[in-house]
Parts: C-alpha cells; sequence; structure tokens
C-alpha cells in the first residue's frame, strides 16, 4: 500500500504543475491581450488620416544597387573568419583580418554598420561566396529607390534621381519617373545579417542586425544629380529626399571632388522654393570631416531629418563635443533620445549659416517611434504618422502587412520620463491609446510603441521605408 504521506506528497506536486500550467496560460493571454489592444490602438491612430493627397509629389536621390541579402555566420566560415579575441574598429575594409575585427566589433552589440571595402578583390570573393549561400536573395538597394517604392506604394506621385541597370529599373514601381542615363554596371551591396542571440566564437548578438559591406565605384559620385536638377523644377514637387550620402564615407576621392558635389547639392536645395519641403534622412558615418561636410551643406539646409537610434547620437556628439560616435545603446531609454533630439533641434532652427529652419525630427528604433514637428510648421497628422511608421517597423521586417501577434513583442516600459533630467515627469504608457503627444516650447512630440517583430524576414531597408511612411502622412 502506498502511504498516506506519498499520496499527499504526490497530490500536492500535481496541484503544483496544474497551478504552474494555469499561471504560465494566464500570463500568455494577459500578454496577448495587451499586444491586441496596442495594435488596434495604432491602427486606430494610422487610419485616423483616410487617405494621402493625390496631388502631393516627391522627389528622392540618390543612388542605387544590387542588395544581396545573406546570412552572416556561413559567409564568416567560407571566408574562414574566426572570431578575433579583441574586436578592432576601422573605417574601411582591406582585408579578411580588418573585416573580422570590425565584424565582432559591432556583432557584440548587436549594431548596424556599413563600410566600404577598399580591396576590390576581397569584396569579389565576398560577393562571390554570398550568392552560394542557401537562402541568399536579390533585391534593389539604396536609400533613394527604397523609400521611392514604398511612397509609391502608399500612392504618391514620385520622380526618382537615380542611375539604373536594366535590371535595376524591373523592380522599381512603374509608377515611378527616373531621371538618369541608363548604366551597364551596378554597384552591388553585401547585407550579412544576423539573429538575435546568434553565437559566433565568444560573441552572441543582443539582437538582430546587420552588417553591409560595399565597393561602390558611381554612388559616390551622385552621378544622377544634374539630371535630377533638371527634372525637379518641371516636376514641382512637394516634398525633396535626399539619402545615399553615407556612400562618400572613406571612399578614395581625388582632392576637392567630394566636397564639389556636396556644394552643387547644397545649391539644388537652396535654389529649391520655400513651398516644397527637403527631408535628409541619415546613415552611419565614420568620416567625422565628411559628417561636418553634410551637416553644413545639407542638413543646414532641409526642413526634416530621418535617423535612427545609432545616427541620433551620432549627430548628437557631433553638436555637442565636435566628436563622432560608433556605437550606442541597443535599446536606448525614450528620455535619452527625446533629450538627443531637442539638442538637434536647438543647435539647428536658427543656426546662422541655415537657408531652412529645422521643423521636424523622426527617430526610428528598435522600440518605439518618436517623432518631434514644430507647431507653426506645416507638417500635419503627427500623432497618426509615428502610429504608421511603428507599424511598418513590423510589416517590413516580418514580411508581411498582416500582424501576426504570434510574431511580436513590446519592449517600451509601462512609463517613460521625457526628459533624463526630470526622472519624475513621467508618461504612462496607455495600451489602448498607445500614441503619446505632448507640447514643449514650439514643437509637439509624439512616441509610439513599435510591435516589435520576432519572425525577421529582412532589417536592411528598414530605416528607408519606416521614414518614408511617416513622411506620407504629414506631407
Amino acid at each position: 500500500m502506498v502511504s498516506t504521506g506519498v499520496k499527499i506528497v504526490g497530490t500536492v506536486s500535481a496541484l503544483i504543475v496544474l497551478a504552474a500550467i494555469l499561471y504560465k496560460k494566464h500570463e500568455t493571454n494577459s500578454i496577448h491581450d495587451r499586444l491586441d489592444h496596442v495594435l488596434s490602438g495604432l491602427l486606430r491612430a494610422e487610419r485616423k488620416v483616410s487617405q494621402t493627397s493625390t496631388k502631393a509629389r516627391v522627389a528622392l536621390g540618390f543612388g542605387s544597387c544590387s542588395d544581396i541579402f545573406v546570412d552572416a555566420l556561413p559567409v564568416f566560415n567560407k571566408l574562414n573568419l574566426i572570431a578575433p579575441d579583441e574586436p578592432e574598429h576601422f573605417d574601411s575594409v582591406n582585408s579578411t583580418d580588418s573585416l573580422a575585427k570590425l565584424a565582432a566589433y559591432f556583432f557584440r552589440y548587436g549594431a548596424a554598420a556599413e563600410r566600404y571595402v577598399s580591396n576590390t578583390s576581397l569584396f569579389e570573393t565576398i560577393v562571390s561566396i554570398s550568392d552560394t549561400v542557401a537562402g541568399r536573395r536579390w533585391a534593389l538597394g539604396g536609400n533613394a529607390p527604397a523609400m521611392a517604392n514604398r511612397m509609391a506604394l502608399e500612392g504618391l506621385d514620385v520622380l526618382l534621381g537615380s542611375r539604373l541597370t536594366p535590371n535595376l529599373a524591373s523592380s522599381i514601381s512603374p509608377n515611378i519617373k527616373v531621371t538618369g542615363k541608363s548604366v551597364k554596371d551596378e554597384d552591388v551591396h553585401v547585407v550579412l545579417e544576423y539573429k538575435t542571440g546568434e553565437k559566433w566564437g565568444k560573441y552572441i548578438s543582443p539582437r538582430a542586425n546587420r552588417l553591409i559591406l560595399h565597393s561602390d565605384n558611381s554612388n559616390p559620385y551622385l552621378k544622377a544629380l544634374e539630371d535630377f536638377q533638371r527634372e525637379i523644377k518641371s516636376f514641382n514637387p512637394s516634398l525633396i529626399v535626399v539619402g545615399g550620402l553615407q556612400m562618400m564615407d572613406n571612399f578614395p576621392f581625388e582632392a576637392g571632388q567630394r566636397i564639389a558635389r556636396l556644394e552643387k547639392l547644397k545649391n539644388l536645395l537652396k535654389q529649391t522654393p520655400s513651398t516644397t519641403k527637403i527631408h535628409f534622412e541619415m546613415a552611419s558615418f565614420t568620416d567625422g570631416t565628411l559628417l561636418e561636410e553634410v551637416y553644413e551643406n545639407v542638413m543646414l539646409h532641409s526642413d526634416s531629418l530621418g535617423m535612427n537610434e545609432q545616427e541620433l547620437p551620432n549627430l548628437a556628439s557631433l553638436l555637442t563635443e565636435g566628436k563622432i560616435t560608433l556605437v550606442s545603446e541597443i535599446v536606448p531609454r525614450v528620455a535619452t533620445v527625446l533629450d538627443q533630439m531637442r539638442v538637434i533641434y536647438k543647435n539647428m532652427k536658427n543656426h546662422p549659416k541655415s537657408s531652412r529652419k529645422l521643423s521636424r525630427l523622426h527617430v526610428h528604433t528598435l522600440a518605439y517611434q518618436a517623432i518631434l514637428t514644430k507647431k507653426s510648421s506645416s507638417w500635419k497628422n503627427t500623432m497618426s504618422a509615428a502610429a504608421k511608421a511603428a507599424l511598418t517597423a513590423h510589416r517590413y521586417v516580418c514580411g508581411s502587412n498582416y500582424i501576426n501577434l504570434v510574431n511580436a513583442k513590446i519592449l517600451m516600459d509601462d512609463s517613460f520620463a521625457r526628459s533624463v533630467r526630470d526622472s519624475s515627469n513621467k508618461v504612462n504608457f496607455r495600451e489602448n491609446r498607445p500614441v503619446s503627444c505632448w507640447d514643449e516650447d514650439d514643437y509637439e512630440i509624439c512616441v509610439a510603441p513599435v510591435l516589435v517583430c520576432t519572425n525577421i524576414l529582412q532589417t536592411a531597408g528598414g530605416g528607408d521605408n519606416i521614414s518614408s511612411a511617416g513622411l506620407v502622412l504629414q506631407i
């Protein structure tokens, strides 16, 4: 016979297991309910703007390329890259040794990076090897083409300043007018992607991201600039978007070539009528001198700036300390991001060398979207734009317009401080009304949580699509 004591122990154990199962089920249901409330709230905010103006015209430049998306670790293995004991940063790549150290430098932080490969034969080898990896895929690349396709998808009338090969042109929406001569050879970018938790040597990536390698011959020169300038006047856009200038980073220009191209671009922007807004989409810059030149020749002549959580502190550091940063927090506090946005806005809005006064900032992060707009400006629908950007982040990364909550999570806290300097001034996160907006000084700020995609299809190009989605509802 089984003793009474044994029976009691068995019964208690069974009850503990049952309680654990019921608790886990309750916890899962609670999380799903919260995600469902947030999704419904974001969708309501996005739909408050029924449709974009059919008259809205957008002109975008510059550059284009073929992107090959490929898992990073198989490429590292085929290149015989061994994870180094000591990661190291390089402005450009000229050997497998420098590539391994550079890759580890960003992989350990889960930080995005884009670097020029000065060794042409090495780059050709990387492309060749990448094209043999199972699951790799080719797609149209470049900031301007990606943003152009998104805006055409959203129903806008689009002009793209880029020189395309017939192959790349076939990937452009038929609703886009392309200015620039057709070319035979296209630049190629290798997008080395990795997932959260992937291990390389002793390093474990804390988040999904990518390292982009390129060895461009055309894009750094902004070769479509003159054709673009000729077309803009008759096109009469509501908005001009400038991107792709990071292709100039560490490129071996002859003396004076780079600044000459930037000054040519500045002249175009300064000649643009005030009725046409100008947006500059930032990217990864490691050459501090180039970033200063871009700031003086492009940003100071723009109404709006778009950037991610790494590019924001890079620019803020340049403006406050005169130097750039290479990596930043993976999921920065909302308060930190808002403070950096305020620094940039206050430094730029009345800059004596600017031909335009900065009136909009959009920062897209993994966990949330933050948009600052000047209240007296003609930018509109800030709340809906923040919601649409947040939804687009999930849709693009997951590769589906349908948002499946099984593949979503929220990284934002239940409340956040508006500033690091005043942690008591907090905004409570409301599930049913997830976009938080408030007024400060002469501007409005809206913050929207992202339903972070956990079943990742792609990360490269995310910022371009997110930034475009936000702009669509504000022009």
